[in-house]
């Protein structure tokens, strides 16, 4: 029984380690956005005024912050925020798409890649 829960022990240190470099990945490639945007990177890290910078950089305005308190509302709006990003990135409306579904692949990619910041236009 104790050899159970000593494996069990080093497989939940094993997925939370994971998970945990998963999140530093993500804050790193949303720090890494937002300095390619001109905004503070910081502001990856502060709950709130991460998304209020996610909405100016993709064009929105910054009371869409509200939008994303509502459920339901939230899931529609953060798509849309997320293929404004994208496009604000000179990527379309798929990368977006893939922003919204798998964030921890394309934020990396956008961060840390070769894309560049083209404005905060909203066709």
């Amino acid at each position: 029984m104790s050899q159970l829960v000593a494996a069990n022990s080093a497989g939940m240190t094993v997925y939370y380690i994971f998970i945990l470099a998963i999140a530093v990945l993500e804050i790193a490639a949303v720090w890494m956005i937002f300095s390619k945007a001109g905004r503070p990177g910081w502001g990856a890290i502060i709950p709130l005024y991460n998304i209020y910078l996610m909405c100016k950089i993709s064009g929105r305005p910054g009371w869409w912050l509200i939008l994303f308190l509502i459920p339901l509302v939230n899931i529609v709006v953060a798509l849309i925020v997320f293929i404004d990003l994208a496009k604000a990135f000179g990527k379309g409306t798929g990368f977006g798409i893939g922003i919204f579904f798998f964030s921890f692949i394309f934020y990396p990619i956008l961060g840390f890649g070769s894309a560049t910041y083209t404005g905060e236009k909203v066709a």
